[in-house]
């Protein structure tokens, strides 16, 4: 009897650590994000889905990340209230786009002659201190931001030929809300519908076209399919758009988790940068289902003195705005004073 109270009273011992064992397992579950990009299904497999990928592989299990595309979960306008509420984990997207209640709404996407080439974002975030501002504007709305890159220009592909600025009159454009702003004093009409409507739009004549990427973008998506002309004069260089975490999810995340996050972002910068490079110079060069017009320079100039104006403008509706602003000027004295290649002359 002695001997069989002791085992009893040893199993008695033994049985909350076997029923502890459910919470030890748990403990190693994956921290589990949905994460969603302004980007349809066709362009989102090259500007967000490998990032994505890079992560998944490389977090060894500990992280899983599952991406949904353009307006699957909420529409791209409200991606920022998604974010801010949990609903999602983490956005890829520009600032214009998103909605964001911030003063760089108006900067990202496509800002009127801020830019050049692909490559003049990053200079500007990572030495001109962009990536700064952006930091400090972000925290103050609960969201984490983490990095930005540039992707390709914002040119015009229209069913309609455009070879003068007077031909921008009247024109129904997808476009970016700021880009839309800017654009509204040559005529031209913004229509703003969901990402993934705007190829049938253009065939049921709701949209003469797009104001929204370069040539790459016009193949991958379709849009191509669709319009009949490609403007290698453009608005802008280089798109702006970044990746955004909940604060808290961020803040949640060990630490050599956060670093396989932001390799995978700055692996899929670079990824992005020579796809839209070079997809860029070989389907003007070699593609077949856009024509290419061009507005002559000395024409175009009207537009590009118009973003001076407009530059102006945004710089007096806030301190933030100056020294964004202010940033974007001192950055186009430097590269035009060095003169090709980062002026194309």
């Amino acid at each position: 009897m002695t001997t069989r109270r002791k085992f009893l009273q040893g199993a008695a011992v033994a049985a909350p650590a076997t029923l502890a064992a459910p919470a030890v397992l748990h403990a190693q579950e994956p921290i589990r994000w949905r994460f969603q990009t302004y980007a349809g299904a066709a362009l989102g497999e090259q500007v967000t889905k490998p990032i994505i990928d890079y992560i998944n592989t490389n977090a060894n299990g500990e992280l899983e990340i599952e991406l949904f595309y353009a307006d699957q979960i909420v529409p791209t306008g409200e991606l920022f209230q998604a974010l801010q509420r949990g609903t999602i984990d983490g956005v890829h997207s520009d600032d214009d786009s998103m909605a964001s209640p911030t003063p760089m709404r108006v900067f990202g996407g496509y800002f009127p002659f801020a830019t050049k080439s692909i490559l003049d974002v990053p200079v500007l975030f990572n030495q001109y201190g962009l990536a700064d501002i952006w930091r400090e504007e972000y925290q103050k709305v609960g969201v984490q931001w983490l990095s930005a890159a540039g992707q390709d220009p914002c040119n015009f592909n229209t069913t309609k030929e455009i070879t003068s600025v007077a031909d921008l009159d009247g024109l129904k454009l997808y476009t970016f809300p700021t880009a839309g702003r800017f654009l509204t004093q040559f005529g031209v009409v913004p229509v703003n519908i969901p990402y993934e409507d705007a190829e049938v739009a253009v065939q049921t004549g709701e949209l003469d076209g797009m104001a929204w990427s370069g040539i790459t973008e016009d193949y991958t998506v379709g849009w191509a399919d669709v319009t009949d002309y490609f403007l290698t004069n453009n608005i802008s260089g280089a798109w702006i758009g970044s990746f955004f975490v909940n604060q808290e999810r961020w803040a949640d995340l060990p630490d050599h988790l956060k670093s396989i996050v932001m390799a995978g972002i700055e692996a899929g910068h670079f990824y992005r940068n020579q796809w839209y490079w070079g997809g860029e110079a070989r389907l003007r060069a070699r593609g077949d289902k856009l024509a290419l017009r061009e507005v002559p320079a000395s024409e175009w100039a009207e537009v590009e003195q118009a973003a001076v104006a407009f530059w102006d403008e945004i710089a007096q509706e806030s301190e933030t705005h100056q020294r964004v602003v202010d940033i974007f000027r001192e950055y186009n004295q430097v590269i035009n004073t060095a003169g090709a290649p980062y002026t194309f002359g």
